[in-house]
């Protein structure tokens, strides 16, 4: 009975690993709402340039001329920008060495496994507390192979890469893109700045983390990658956060800009707790004989708007996009991707996957914009959704602008259910049959996870383990 009990009672699921919570006893904390005065004390915290400071406040106008939300996606009615603190920091300096960095931060992410993830399989790791960057360390080999991975506060103090973030800061994601990009750019803090030199290959990936703390505040990271021609990196990018009853916000930024001959790999894994509205942009453009890939895994969130876009602007540029979405009880999370293909013989696919229980709503966005000037373009997008229940609700929505006759654009979406032989065959052989729904789902997620460093594909399907606990009714 006891056994029947863990499967069927969402709450008894143990979610300690990322739910628990430290004091904001001693942090710094802005007043709720958006105000010019707040925004300035952002840049003057951070002594920014003044082109800096102009970016804020014009986009602040920006955001109070544009409307709350879209008309086409989840409700964001809950979210109340006059109750969520843009800015909260805990009073702590950032650190390089981790022994530095204050005991309660530093248990958070030893619980999280940052530092033996940045032992074992980092070049390098950059670890966000709410709204700073608390601690960044890069391998000496890879610094001196000329890479540099920094916050971008540091990058505008050093005078030979503050004129490299004015060159690209805001060019790709512009202020006016829509209401939560002008936002971000009026109260960013906090991400990772990145560039690898010309023909340098990475052996081991960066690493960003980000943890948001606080309740009732927003976290506006924003990530700015430059990979040169023939360089090769890959990066990812981690999130989570405990849970509480009132809304909190993410509204971060990536730009990514993948030179001719390059590769970029772009991998994340997102464990928003379940109060979070994720508004979060993400745009890669990609050179001549270069490629892009995008491997997401979603698994939290009360709504979300995600979908990563790719300009691919030179011949012959290629992207894959692999992502996986899971939603639960109160979850609505609307999630796809975008492709623009400019150059001759650009080539993209995706492979897409949503999980639904509980109630949980997914929604799969493409778009597939094919220029007048790409000849012999190729899309090919997939989308499969598995619903655990009745009661659950998944809807592909694709969309596609051709431009050129020489194209080849294909779409397909399946949705189905776990098949109640494969559950009897499984069960016969052992398994009980919470673990058998286990096994199929982690089946159907392989895809992403197989495209992950081992140590991430382990979080994911820990994370699925956790969600599925409560699947079984």
């Amino acid at each position: 009975m006891a056994e029947k009990s863990k499967r069927t009672e969402v709450e008894d699921v143990d979610r300690s690993l990322y739910d628990f919570v430290k004091s904001e006893e001693g942090y710094e904390r802005y007043a709720d709402g958006l105000t010019p005065d707040i925004v300035r004390s952002i840049s003057a915290k951070k002594d920014e340039p003044q082109w800096m400071l102009d970016m804020r406040l014009k986009a602040l106008e920006i955001y109070q001329d544009k409307q709350m939300a879209p008309n086409w996606g989840p409700s964001i009615a809950g979210l109340d920008m006059d109750h969520i603190s843009t800015y909260v920091s805990p009073k702590t300096k950032q650190a390089k060495d981790w022994n530095d960095v204050p005991a309660d931060i530093k248990d958070t992410f030893e619980r999280l496994g940052i530092p033996e993830a940045e032992r074992e399989s980092l070049a390098g790791v950059g670890a966000q507390y709410d709204s700073e960057i608390v601690y960044h360390n890069m391998r000496e080999e890879v610094a001196k192979q000329g890479v540099v991975y920094t916050t971008i506060e540091d990058a505008l103090h050093d005078p030979k890469w503050e004129p490299v973030v004015h060159e690209y800061f805001g060019t790709l994601i512009p202020p006016t893109d829509h209401k939560f990009a002008a936002l971000h750019y009026a109260v960013w803090s906090g991400g990772s700045f990145v560039y690898v030199p010309k023909d340098v290959h990475l052996d081991y990936p960066l690493q960003s983390y980000f943890r948001l703390n606080a309740q009732g505040a927003g976290q506006f990271e924003h990530t700015l990658i430059i990979v040169e021609p023939g360089a090769d990196l890959h990066f990812i990018e981690g999130c989570s956060a405990p849970k509480y009853y009132e809304a909190n916000l993410h509204a971060g930024a990536v730009e990514l800009f993948v030179k001719d001959h390059a590769r970029l790999r772009y991998s994340t894994i997102e464990n928003w707790s379940k109060n979070m509205y994720n508004l979060n942009t993400k745009r890669a453009t990609v050179g001549a004989d270069s490629k892009m890939e995008w491997v997401s895994g979603s698994f939290g969130s009360h709504v979300s708007y995600l979908y990563p876009t790719t300009i691919l602007k030179g011949d012959r540029a290629s992207c894959e996009y692999t992502g996986i979405t899971f939603s639960g009880a109160t979850q609505d999370l609307d999630t796809g991707c975008k492709f623009i293909l400019l150059g001759k013989d650009t080539n993209v696919s995706a492979d897409a996957k949503s999980i639904s229980k509980d109630g949980g709503v997914n929604t799969f966005r493409s778009s597939v914009y094919v220029g007048k000037d790409a000849q012999n373009a190729r899309a090919t997008v997939s989308c499969s959704s598995l619903m655990l229940d009745d009661i659950s609700r998944s809807d592909t929505i694709p969309q596609m602008d051709i431009r050129n006759n020489t194209a080849q654009v294909g779409h397909e979406a399946t949705i189905g259910r776990i098949s109640d032989d494969t559950v009897l065959y499984l069960m016969s052989r052992g398994c009980s049959e919470a673990e058998a729904r286990t096994m199929v789902v982690n089946g159907f997620a392989d895809p992403v996870s197989k495209e992950l460093p081992l140590e991430y594909a382990v979080e994911m399907n820990n994370l699925i383990k956790i969600e599925m606990e409560g699947a079984i009714g």
